[in-house]
């Protein structure tokens, strides 16, 4: 099994319009920093170059569960798979990322990949409740 750590912000906005906008890929580089530049669509996928070289990213369909999770192949093949729920919290959302830490990981890798996550969840309640 991966160690894994979950994050998660409290968006001042309800459920429903928070998972209508997470669930359009397109709206990804509006906060998550790692796709900012580099997210689209060809043909029936969704890729975007990294550091580390190209990704293909296959999310979830639209679901009535709050379920986002999407699956990132990576330049070398492995899958690394990404759990994101949006919860409704009375009239506001409790946006969950799960991070499992990969096998390649050391504590500073994984440290930095939660920072950040953390600053991309703070992105998205900052640009989801100012506008």
């Amino acid at each position: 099994m991966l160690s894994a750590q979950t994050l998660h912000v409290t968006i001042n906005r309800p459920c429903d319009e928070v998972y209508a906008f997470l669930s359009q890929p397109e709206n990804f580089p509006l906060w998550a920093k790692g796709l900012a530049n580099s997210l689209r669509r060809e043909d029936e996928d969704w890729v975007a170059d990294t550091p580390q070289g190209r990704i293909h990213i296959r999310f979830s369909a639209p679901n009535a569960f709050g379920v986002l999770d999407h699956w990132v192949t990576l330049p070398d093949g492995g899958v690394v798979y990404v759990p994101l729920r949006a919860l409704a919290n009375r009239r506001g959302t409790e946006v969950i990322f799960t991070l499992f830490r990969q096998p390649d990981m050391d504590d500073a890798l994984f440290a930095r990949d939660a920072g950040l996550v953390n600053a991309d969840l703070q992105a998205l309640k900052h640009y989801l409740e100012s506008s």
